[in-house]
């Protein structure tokens, strides 16, 4: 009973704390109890909807140094202050870049685990608006919030939203693995960085006038792969702090096996020095300089360091496409997709380096050195060659990009459409990309509605040159020089912004009712569920029209994408590509 009391008595304290009005001549304040944030209130030069406010750095987590290096994060301390010892944080920028790779030092900090909130300006606690939390991508390695500004999404909805974007531990700091950090340490730490974000969501977005009861979250890539990572973990025993999510170019990798963990650890304490030291290895990586983590982090390959499955009693106890195979996954609406050319950024060549088969064995396949002759065999009679009467394959490159893509991107978003509606769920849309980011076309026409085409129209033209060139393995654009933690943003022409405001018109339609035709406007198609009448799957087509209207359309999921994804995503098959 007494203990009871006490509890209560708390929480009158932190009700009472905060709910005192709490002003700054920074900006407007939101109180936490234990904290209080000034934002900042703009409308953009060119935008008329708003006002919007922006409060960015705010902290999700301790900071990730020293002894909690390699650990999860650990949570701040939300004692309730009272007004007096009550500090107003000054809110009105963005919270640093994670450290990248390629890593330099000066660029990223490990000190990073903050989020930032977007919110309508005369959202109050009695709002209940809903909230869409963006992961952003990168390959696990690289990116940062400032690439992907949600004003947009909160200032032009139909139905008032509140944006949230988060960051999270990338590389060697997120994602370092082995016997070594399994016995002193967290596995997949920047995964945990994310569920630690959308927990405090949950106890703080009401605050910012959200309803944490009507929670989705969204990202591209690395972050479509955290979004399914996020759905599928604890193999869907743990409920979900979030009620939808959105996935686009579910990107996937070979997930790390035992043996490249090994080595990856021993390649990691080599460079960092602490392969020969008196200490533990661990005590030894967590008093490393972080220009020794920086030498450490160039020393080891993109791919190396990503997500690990960790067996029956970690985040992730399976790969996540077993995991959704075999239904052990959160139930949530779901909207996902691709663009209509994504592989082409990851197939490993040029269209002129695909000449023959074996070009087509040789540089598609080396991203997946676990998968047998076997399996590329049946690959190759799936795909069949340009030679073969009847092949869809006008080219041998035609013929590998679209093999890559399904493998890396089109059949995840498949699959998870695919389960989730056959557990039950209604709400569940698809979409194909089809409008290419006119800056990467302008440079490279034949890679088509390359990678990263989508989030150029839902983020103001945004475009993050070391992230897109660590992911295409390419060895171009490795500087480290660049605004907006190396983010840039085209303005759009007319019928490039007619098309941005209809997806954004989908998106945030989607965050706030599970539909994405609930707002969509009088000029708008209707987009049709992914298992509409009788059965038959359908997704959307986003694509460029002129200044007044889209060329968006509808189109059933052809019957050969859906058959080479059910090859792909057999257990025998993904045992190999560690999808």
């Amino acid at each position: 009973m007494l203990l009871y009391l006490l509890t209560l008595v708390g929480l009158q304290v932190q009700a009472q704390s905060s709910s005192q009005t709490v002003t700054s001549p920074l900006g407007p304040v939101v109180n936490l109890g234990y904290a209080a944030f000034a934002g900042n209130t703009t409308s953009p030069s060119g935008i008329q909807d708003g006002p919007v406010t922006f409060f960015g750095n705010i902290p999700y987590a301790e900071a990730p140094t020293g002894n909690l290096r390699f650990r999860a994060p650990k949570a701040l301390d939300e004692t309730p202050v009272s007004r007096g010892q009550l500090k107003v944080e000054d809110a009105r920028n963005w919270g640093p870049a994670c450290v990248q790779q390629p890593a330099v030092v000066g660029i990223g900090s490990e000190d990073c685990l903050k989020l930032n909130i977007w919110k309508p300006s005369n959202a109050t606690e009695d709002s209940k608006l809903p909230v869409v939390v963006y992961i952003h991508g990168g390959g696990f390695v690289a990116g940062s919030p400032q690439g992907f500004p949600l004003y947009d999404w909160v200032a032009k909805s139909a139905g008032p939203i509140i944006g949230v974007s988060i960051a999270y531990r990338m590389s060697l700091l997120g994602f370092l693995a082995g016997s070594s950090v399994s016995a002193d340490g967290d596995l997949n730490a920047g995964l945990l960085d994310q569920r630690a974000a959308l927990e405090w969501v949950q106890r703080h977005i009401v605050k910012f006038g959200g309803d944490p009861e009507n929670v989705g979250i969204a990202g591209e890539s690395a972050g479509g792969a955290a979004v399914v990572m996020q759905m599928v973990a604890f193999a869907g025993q743990k409920k979900v702090p979030f009620r939808r999510a959105m996935a686009h170019s579910i990107g996937f990798g070979p997930m790390p096996n035992a043996s490249l963990i090994a080595e990856t650890f021993k390649n990691v304490a080599s460079a960092a020095g602490c392969s020969t030291t008196g200490q533990s290895v661990m005590e030894c990586l967590r008093g490393a300089s972080i220009g020794a983590i920086v030498s450490a982090i160039n020393h080891i390959p993109a791919g190396h360091l990503s997500p690990i499955v960790e067996g029956p009693s970690g985040f992730l106890p399976d790969l996540p496409s077993q995991l959704l195979s075999t239904g052990k996954f959160a139930p949530v609406e779901f909207m996902g997709g691709h663009c209509t050319n994504d592989g082409r950024t990851f197939v490993g060549g040029r269209p002129e380096q695909f000449q023959t088969e074996a070009d087509v064995r040789r540089l598609v396949f080396s991203r997946w050195p676990g998968v047998s002759n076997n399996t590329i065999n049946k690959a190759l009679q799936l795909y069949p060659s340009p030679e073969e009467p009847g092949s869809p394959f006008t080219t041998q490159y035609d013929r590998a990009w679209t093999m890559a893509q399904d493998i890396i991107f089109g059949c995840m978003d498949w699959l998870t459409a695919d389960r989730l509606t056959t557990k039950g769920e209604r709400n569940v849309f698809s979409f194909r990309w089809n409008a290419p980011d006119a800056v990467l076309f302008a440079a490279n026409p034949f890679q088509g509605v390359m990678h990263t085409s989508d989030l150029y129209f839902l983020f103001d033209g945004t475009k993050y040159a070391m992230a897109h060139t660590v992911l295409s393995l390419s060895t171009e654009c490795r500087d480290s020089s660049g605004p907006n933690a190396l983010s840039t943003f085209t303005p759009f022409n007319a019928s490039e912004a007619t098309l941005s405001n209809e997806a954004i018109a989908y998106w945030t339609s989607f965050t706030s009712s599970g539909d994405p035709s609930t707002q969509r406007g009088p000029s708008r198609i209707t987009w049709n569920r992914f298992n509409g009448k009788g059965g038959a799957s359908a997704r959307i087509v986003p694509t460029r029209g002129d200044s007044s209207l889209t060329a968006t359309k509808m189109e059933k999921y052809p019957a050969a994408e859906i058959q080479r994804c059910r090859f792909w995503m057999g257990a025998d098959v993904v045992s190999e590509t560690r999808v």
